[in-house]
């Protein structure tokens, strides 16, 4: 990256008020922060929806050249010109004290009933950082899809997800067309376009 990257600049937060907490909970800021010249700006107030943590798996069947996802309800997603009900990749929250490795594996089993192979960390990022304080750990695994497939979910979460399992081609087409268009799920079918030789070669090995 050309010019001068400094990643010392200061930042101090002055007032965190909680204005609403419910499933998830959102935090006015009162800040500053130092400019790219040196100065600061004045006094600043920003509002931030707290939800911590999160974990995706890509699970991927390098021997069927198939990708497991999960469909389900997305409140967000209510006037989509494809309507709410989703194809994502397996996902979850990180609670307190869990790892990420547990909740990926927890996840996989809860959503799709499904039993992960090793787990190899493709990606770490915040899903929308100007608003949100998520940070997405991202997950590759490699699964046997024999039988894999129903409806799955929580009661108690009031949960429900349909488990697809979609040929590799058929999942990137989804992401692109709209059904998959999230951000996990276009980042990890991306990273799929371009390393599924490699771990197709890798089960030729075992």
């Amino acid at each position: 990256m050309s010019g001068d990257f400094n990643p010392e600049m200061q930042w101090t937060l002055e007032q965190d008020e909680c204005v609403f907490q419910g499933f998830f909970s959102m935090h006015r800021l009162h800040l500053r922060h130092q400019r790219f010249d040196g100065s600061w700006t004045p006094g600043l107030q920003r509002e931030v929806m707290y939800r911590g943590p999160a974990v995706g798996v890509l699970a991927y069947d390098p021997q069927a050249d198939a990708v497991v996802m999960v469909e389900q309800f997305r409140p967000g997603a209510l006037h989509h010109a494809q309507g709410p009900w989703l194809l994502e990749l397996i996902a979850g929250m990180v609670a307190e004290g869990e790892t990420p490795a547990a909740v990926a594996r927890r996840e996989a089993m809860e959503e799709a009933g499904l039993t992960l192979g090793p787990l190899t960390q493709i990606a770490r990022y915040f899903s929308s950082p100007g608003g949100c304080d998520e940070e997405i750990i991202l997950f590759y695994a490699p699964v046997d899809t024999q039988g894999v497939g129903g409806v799955f979910g929580l009661a108690e979460e009031q949960e429900e997800t349909r488990v697809w399992v979609l040929p590799r081609e058929e999942a990137w087409q989804e992401a692109q067309q709209g059904r998959a268009a999230n951000a996990m799920s276009l980042i990890g079918l991306q990273w799929l376009q371009a390393n599924y030789r490699e771990q197709q070669q890798a089960v030729q090995r075992t």
